[in-house]
């Protein structure tokens, strides 16, 4: 029988849920161990527990369940976010649910198009074709990194341009209403975007390591999806770059859990 400390811990555990919108890769699942596992060592921290929910097989959290996380992260996916898969209608009606209910929402890639498209936005393939590699985002709102995040745009804490990796060939086109800009690039006009301070998608991979991108490259190339010269551009542009994922890891554990100092340890894989 639980005691009342064991009951007052499980209320103060923080807990979060990965809605995996891909089906693992081979080399993934065999350095990392799966995607799940790239996620948590990204944006868990210690004393968390972090539920795996594949969305892209149809498994989906109870509506009963929704009230006890504190947030969730929708992750990439090779599948089109305008698509009408049934698990994308599902995931686009549950993304609608999470809203209405004030749930802390961050979409990666994928996750920031179809979080944008179930909100009332528009998404489509890029008119300029493939971003993949290391590419330059500019912060134009600084309120939201201020006021939001507690966290200061500077050279010290949060620099205004970042470098974060890319692999996509759609893109939000328009935002839904009362959602606000809060990074663009040279090639994409909305690289992050945020509703009030529950809703923050991400264009690009924060969690991605250089190593899982130059996979990814190969995978694209195998299956046809990309041609070699563009691979071999690709990989030669990212060689000697570095993406910020330190700076972009705290922007989204700040927008996640709020701001404090953290320590890595252990963290409960459910």
């Amino acid at each position: 029988m639980e005691n009342n400390d064991d009951q007052n811990n499980m209320m103060n555990t923080k807990r979060y849920a990965l809605l995996l919108a891909a089906h693992d890769s081979e080399y993934v699942k065999k350095v990392y161990g799966g995607y799940f596992n790239v996620f948590v060592v990204a944006f868990g921290e210690e004393g968390e527990v972090w539920d795996l929910y594949r969305v892209v097989e149809g498994e989906f959290p109870n509506m009963n369940e929704l009230e006890m996380y504190d947030g969730f992260v929708v992750s990439g996916s090779p599948f089109d976010a305008y698509g009408n898969e049934y698990w994308i209608l599902e995931l686009c009606i549950l993304l609608q649910t999470l809203d209405s209910m004030q749930k802390k929402i961050l979409g990666i890639c994928f996750g920031h198009q179809v979080l944008c498209r179930a909100l009332g936005g528009k998404v489509a393939r890029s008119p300029t074709g493939w971003d993949i590699g290391l590419r330059e985002i500019k912060i134009n709102n600084k309120e939201f990194l201020t006021s939001q995040l507690n966290l200061e745009v500077s050279n010290h804490e949060i620099p205004q341009t970042l470098t974060i990796i890319k692999c996509h060939q759609d893109e939000v086109w328009e935002v839904p209403i009362d959602a606000e800009v809060v990074a663009f690039s040279d090639k994409t006009k909305v690289e992050m975007f945020t509703i009030g301070n529950h809703i923050f998608g991400i264009q690009g991979h924060p969690e991605y390591t250089k190593d899982i991108l130059y996979n990814l490259i190969d995978r694209l190339l195998t299956n046809g999806s990309i041609v070699e010269e563009f691979a071999e551009a690709s990989r030669s542009k990212i060689e000697n770059i570095e993406p910020d994922r330190k700076h972009l890891e705290k922007i989204c554990k700040n927008f996640l859990k709020g701001s404090h100092n953290s320590s890595y340890g252990f963290v409960e894989l459910f």
